[in-house]
């Protein structure tokens, strides 16, 4: 029986060699979880499987590389921070619309929804949706991984490949511009 091989391993064998058999298993160990992680940013299936694939492509081409040493060692965390943007570039290709509907239908599907939730589900056609399209779209990605997805500051670093300092700053512009918008 073979052992089997680290994640840095099998990235090194793909980068190096193009090896089809070290794409797959690192296709089979992370793909699942890529999935379920990204659906729950995004309700439309189409789309996150779209992302997955675009993903892993990414991986084969070598157009994204990987660093084993330091933070970025991890390569649950170094996929997820590649499919996380390229999600968040799917939806903005879709519009402020598209967003808000995906969002109030991951909405829901939850259990209790937050207060936050809440609002924003009952205002889709009001004020607040209004000056939400009119934030800037790296406002509205801070506002969503932050108060709508329950994100921490790290974490919404992390997603969207951003320092946490600029995280929060640009939560509190946002803030500020939605406050100011609906005075």
């Amino acid at each position: 029986m073979r052992e089997t091989r680290s994640d840095g391993e099998l990235l090194r064998a793909i980068a190096a060699d193009g090896d089809r058999r070290a794409f797959e298993e690192l296709y089979r160990r992370y793909a699942p979880w890529l999935t379920a992680r990204l659906r729950g940013r995004c309700a439309d299936a189409g789309i996150v499987d779209d992302v997955v694939q675009e993903t892993f492509l990414a991986v084969w081409r070598g157009s994204a590389r990987y660093r084993e040493e330091g933070p970025a060692g991890d390569a649950a965390g170094w996929l997820w921070r590649i499919g996380s943007r390229r999600l968040i570039d799917a939806l903005r290709g879709d519009g402020a619309r598209g967003r808000l509907r995906q969002t109030l239908a991951r909405l829901r599907h939850r259990d209790e929804a937050s207060a936050e939730e809440r609002v924003l589900a009952g205002v889709e056609h009001g004020d607040l949706a209004g000056a939400l399209t009119r934030l800037s779209p790296e406002l509205r990605a801070v506002l969503q991984a932050t108060v709508i997805d329950g994100l921490t500051t790290r974490e919404a670093a992390v997603l969207l490949g951003i320092p946490p300092g600029t995280v929060k700053t640009r939560a509190l512009r946002a803030r500020k511009q939605l406050r100011e918008a609906l005075a």
